[in-house]
């Protein structure tokens, strides 16, 4: 399905699920991760489900990005929004950063996040989603600066994980 600009939405879709864990010095002073912390979270999710793995490391098969400087390619970020539900206690647990397309436009790709606590600690009242996000990535010739459609090697990759754009509940 299209919207009206074109844009490739579907849903509900399959959903990556990337182990983050916490740093100390993710936490602010009242015992909980910081609001800027949170940006930095939600970047190394979007590195480990989007950048193709070195030698000897393991990735999911939405690893397709090039990351090298020398690739010719940046991705560059174009709207981020946070919606925080609860406060993200330190745990040693990974948290479980669940990640899914929003929409995969001409050049961008609306990145959507579920902050989740961990899945280890769930227990019968399930996870706790700490907080919702989305990130809208451009990607871009670095030598021009214009942008640069997605190949169909992206595509095929991502369509998989197609769903539901976030509705933010306390928009104004």
């Amino acid at each position: 399905m299209t919207d009206a600009a074109g844009d490739l939405r579907v849903g509900p879709g399959r959903r990556l699920h990337i182990p983050i864990h916490l740093r100390w010095g993710d936490l602010d002073a009242f015992n909980h991760v910081n609001n800027t912390a949170m940006l930095k979270l939600l970047e190394e999710a979007r590195v480990r489900a989007f950048w193709l793995p070195q030698p000897g490391e393991v990735a999911p098969d939405t690893a397709v990005l090039e990351s090298s400087i020398h690739s010719g390619v940046l991705t560059l970020i174009a709207r981020q929004e946070i919606e925080y539900l609860a406060p993200v206690p330190y745990q040693r647990h990974p948290l479980d950063v669940q990640m899914w397309f929003g929409k995969l436009g001409g050049s961008s790709i609306e990145v959507c996040y579920d902050v989740c606590s961990p899945v280890e600690t769930a227990g019968d009242s399930g996870q706790t989603v700490y907080a919702r996000a989305t990130t809208v990535v451009v990607k871009v010739d670095a030598e021009s600066g214009r942008p640069l459609r997605l190949s169909t090697t992206e595509r095929d990759a991502w369509a998989p994980y197609l769903g539901e754009s976030i509705e933010y509940a306390h928009r104004r």
